[in-house]
């Protein structure tokens, strides 16, 4: 994969371009309209160089937090999700009103885990994403952070980013942060430098990377960054991360920030989704011959190579599979509920089909929906 900035991002056709809430934001909380103008002005002249643009944006909280009188982004979920809830039509409000002034119509998308791993929603998702730029629609995504239950993020909005590159098909991925580019230490220490490419984990042996933001209005930090990098090059798509006030440099090709290259090939993109998105509802513990017959002939899960099973799960859950010795090899779309399955465990297919009917003789997981880990 070639390292020339230039010739790699004028041949990105599909750009998903990343912003953080640090980057939109004032210090008070409130949506910044100066930076959210700057932004859609190097976007916009990504799309009059032939771009197709897809925007995920962080800041729905954080635009929240002035008109609901709160002073910093609040620790209960009721409150983050009463915040997101005033603060993404405001959002999405800005970027329309940025947008048209170039002529583009922009299009909100709002995400959860199951619209990505259950595989109807994700068909709804794709075809949704494909027909907005086909007809010329900038998408501007966030996670769905009214009705988020787990917790208010998908891990990060880095990370959704990602996975939506791989989801649209994109070329480039490009991270703006509140820094740079990656640093071999803290950017504030003496001495720190900056990474310009990264071909590999060997070039992150001497990084120390933070965990936590600096704004108090974002929740992403560098290691988040890094993560979505190895997500995306891993499978097969280029990654820039650097500042905000860069954008229209990395966008030029110019050898800015750092540059993330592709390690590996696209794979099935609802499996990489179910991968890094999601974690398990439960665990089911498998024998040897199981643990075998999943890793190394890629086969479905059968109730007969099971052994246990633990958690509250329901049917179209995403569940861990254990080895014998309690070590993690998969993870995979499960089609009973968990007080379905230990009646089934140990016994064949045509076995559970004599007892109990023609419905149960089916995959505990069926091998499409399985992803090693």
């Amino acid at each position: 994969m070639t390292t020339d900035r230039s010739a790699l991002v004028s041949r990105a056709r599909r750009i998903v371009l990343k912003v953080g809430s640090s980057s939109l934001t004032t210090a008070a909380g409130g949506i910044d309209p100066a930076r959210v103008r700057r932004l859609v002005e190097v976007l916009a002249a990504a799309r009059g160089a032939g771009a197709e643009i897809v925007l995920v944006s962080s800041g729905a909280i954080a635009a929240g937090l002035a008109p609901l009188g709160l002073a910093a982004r609040p620790r209960g979920l009721a409150a983050q999700q009463a915040a997101a809830s005033v603060g993404q039509g405001l959002l999405a409000h800005r970027y329309q009103e940025e947008f048209a002034r170039h002529g583009i119509v922009t299009g909100q998308v709002l995400l959860t885990v199951d619209d990505v791993t259950r595989r109807a929603h994700y068909r709804n998702a794709h075809q949704t994403f494909a027909k907005l730029l086909e007809l010329g629609v900038v998408p501007i995504v966030n996670e769905n952070d009214t009705v988020a239950t787990s917790e208010i993020r998908f891990g990060d909005n880095d990370r959704l980013a990602a996975l939506v590159a791989h989801l649209v098909h994109a070329d480039l991925l490009v991270l703006l942060s509140d820094v740079d580019g990656l640093y071999d230490g803290p950017p504030s220490r003496p001495g720190s430098r900056l990474v310009p490419v990264v071909r590999s984990d060997d070039d992150l042996a001497a990084v120390t990377i933070g965990s936590a933001g600096a704004s108090g209005v974002g929740t992403g930090g560098m290691t988040t960054k890094v993560d979505a990098a190895r997500i995306a090059t891993g499978a097969g798509i280029d990654v820039i991360l650097t500042s905000a006030d860069q954008a229209a440099a990395a966008l030029s090709g110019t050898d800015v920030g750092t540059l993330f290259t592709a390690t590996g090939k696209r794979r099935p993109t609802r499996l990489l989704w179910l991968a890094h998105a999601t974690s398990g509802q439960g665990t089911l513990t498998l024998d040897a011959g199981a643990v075998r017959a999943v890793v190394e002939r890629r086969a479905s899960l059968l109730a007969a190579g099971i052994t246990a099973v633990d958690g509250g799960f329901v049917a179209g859950d995403a569940v861990d599979l254990l080895g014998p010795d309690g070590t993690l090899v998969a993870r995979g779309l499960v089609n009973f509920d968990a007080d379905e399955l230990p009646a089934l465990l140990g016994r064949s297919t045509r076995e559970l089909k004599d007892a109990l009917g023609a419905a149960y003789e089916r995959e505990v997981i069926h091998r499409d929906d399985l992803v090693l880990l």
